[in-house]
């Protein structure tokens, strides 16, 4: 074999193996979504997870502080968390911000893959999106995002928890 078929064998087996790469990566999210959304993984207990409304939902909605945190499961949401939601859903259905979006980002603790992380504050989000409009709201009217774990600082179990939200805010 020439030093030239060599270079060209070397080459094509590096961009093979790139693209299965990033097949395994876009499947690995893909996966993640997936199964977070029919088997939550101990990170998403409902005990652990929170949504964290803005200050500007909270003051137009009429929220109390105890009522702007609230714990929130992919495949749970409380009796406790469901009046908070019903305000919320409501205030932007028929009051003080009807007709305004709402911006839901997803985020996830700093353990796990940048994708994994993505495609689970993506799931996050989606999940609050579906109780949103469970309860009346305009899918039209809800928008999702992911941060995954850019913004996590936690680095140990109690710290996590406080990267296990969504943030919820009024939408541009």
């Amino acid at each position: 074999m020439s030093f030239r078929n060599s270079i060209v064998l070397i080459g094509l087996t590096l961009t093979i193996g790139a693209c299965a790469d990033e097949k395994r990566t876009a499947a690995s999210a893909n996966d993640a979504k997936t199964q977070n959304a029919s088997n939550p993984k101990p990170e998403d207990d409902a005990t652990r997870g929170n949504l964290k409304v803005s200050d500007d939902i909270r003051k137009a909605c009429g929220l109390t502080d105890a009522e702007a945190y609230f714990a929130f499961d992919s495949a749970h949401v409380r009796p406790s968390d469901q009046t908070v939601l019903k305000k919320i859903a409501e205030c932007f259905s028929s009051g003080a911000l009807k007709g305004r979006e709402m911006l839901l980002v997803g985020h996830a603790d700093p353990r796990g893959s940048a994708d994994y992380n993505l495609a689970l504050g993506g799931n996050r989000a989606d999940n609050v999106k579906s109780v949103f409009a469970s309860l009346g709201m305009s899918t039209q009217k809800i928008a999702t995002s992911s941060r995954g774990a850019m913004d996590a600082s936690g680095t140990e179990e109690t710290s996590w928890s406080k990267d296990r939200r969504v943030d919820a805010s009024i939408g541009e």
